[in-house]
């Protein structure tokens, strides 16, 4: 086990360092995180040339302010392009939440979900009525409330303007959903364009500096109209965070559908929403995120078990999506940034990261050296070393074994 992996996830020692053990002896010992940290070590250095550094002769705070400036000229490319896009498809206005809602929205394949259905979202407002978010778009019934504005619109609307206890009795209200009140539809990207958004979304875009709700038992995501003067970087932060949401809403949606023959159907809706899934493992020592596992399956197709997942998850509700693949796509000066979500440069025993998130956030928000986020870095960290593991039979099937009594021999009470 190298240093490098637990400075970096800042890992609670010695328990990383027996886990780790135990996944090496329990794969007769492929030395997978001495591989992986010489590999991480190796990319960053490449990294470091591709932006004209010397990888022996750079300090960390040097490498944070040039990631710096490369994003704001990345972003102001990227924010260039979205207000082409949007006056090529959208309107001569040429707003760049539109041209960012055009690409989501337009993805080429594998967006589908298993949500919530409108009307069931509908009954559950009924249920519990968001006053003040009639109050603030300006509707005095709750009838006129539901016909004129779209389900997703008024869920986003209530999230921003209602108190924590109209959160809460919403998500215990999930509890008692069935599976029926699901189908499967493509995930919805909404742009809440209206002038009476802007009062709501000001608030929320000046304090996480990026303009994204997403509703993942909703199967949507809603993009808030942006100043119009946009801070370096929120454009960038908004787009990425977008696209790990699609990947996120697709892993609850496998989630779900396996969940959909057990009683407690409405405690797991619940689970997806206030909490990241997970598999418990012995021989991990700990939790693997169902996301995780969603993913190792979107990559390798091949060893997906129709045996396990079946008959409710096929291959294809397991894709998964690389998001700075779809960003080049975009922008192909985004292409820097490729495979650097997991790549790090240790300081002091603290990393400064290459993931693009972090390096977004850590612009839009002006922060310094000594204060940078590395939130993204650690758990793409953390899966990455996950998915060296997965790959050995070992691991895989005990992390099935916890599948199929869990999640699959449950039946569903009449």
């Amino acid at each position: 086990m190298t240093r490098f992996l637990s400075e970096a996830l800042q890992a609670p020692e010695p328990a990383f360092r027996l886990g780790l053990q135990n996944l090496e002896r329990a794969n007769g010992n492929p030395s997978n995180d001495i591989r992986l940290s010489s590999r991480i070590q190796r990319q960053t250095a490449q990294k470091l040339q591709a932006l004209g550094l010397d990888p022996k002769d750079t300090t960390a705070e040097e490498l944070y302010h040039v990631l710096a400036e490369k994003l704001k000229a990345d972003d102001a490319r990227l924010v260039k392009t979205l207000r082409t896009t949007a006056a090529k498809h959208i309107s001569a206005e040429a707003d760049v939440v539109a041209g960012m809602t055009h690409f989501l929205a337009n993805l080429s394949d594998k967006t589908n979900c298993f949500a919530l259905k409108a009307t069931s979202l509908k009954s559950l407002i009924k249920k519990n009525p968001p006053k003040k978010t009639m109050k603030a778009l300006g509707y005095r019934s709750l009838e006129s409330f539901l016909k004129h504005e779209k389900p997703a619109l008024i869920l986003a609307a209530s999230w921003l303007a209602e108190n924590s206890s109209w959160h809460h009795q919403l998500l215990d209200s999930y509890k008692k959903l069935k599976a029926s009140d699901f189908e499967d539809r493509k995930i919805a990207v909404i742009h809440a364009d209206s002038k009476r958004w802007q009062a709501l979304a000001h608030k929320t875009v000046d304090q996480k500096r990026h303009n994204l709700i997403s509703f993942k038992e909703f199967g949507t995501i809603i993009l808030l109209p942006l100043p119009s003067q946009i801070p370096a970087g929120v454009v960038t932060a908004s787009l990425s965070l977008a696209l790990h949401e699609i990947n996120d809403i697709r892993a609850c949606s496998s989630f779900l559908k396996i969940c959909q023959v057990r009683p407690d159907f409405g405690n797991m809706v619940r689970t997806v929403v206030v909490d990241e899934p997970s598999l418990s493992s012995a021989l991990l020592d700990q939790s693997v995120p169902w996301h995780l596992i969603h993913r190792y399956y979107g990559q390798i197709g091949e060893r997906f078990r129709e045996e396990i997942f079946g008959p409710h998850v096929r291959q294809e509700d397991m894709s998964w999506r690389a998001i700075e693949h779809d960003l080049i796509n975009i922008e192909p000066s985004l292409e820097f940034w490729l495979d650097s979500s997991h790549l790090g440069l240790m300081h002091k025993h603290q990393p400064v990261s290459l993931n693009l998130v972090d390096a977004a956030l850590n612009v839009c928000n002006n922060l310094p050296f000594e204060k940078r986020l590395t939130q993204a870095f650690k758990r793409s960290l953390w899966h990455e070393l996950l998915l060296e593991y997965l790959n050995h039979d070992t691991v895989e099937q005990t992390v099935l074994r916890q599948l199929e009594p869990k999640l699959l021999a449950v039946p569903a009470k009449a």
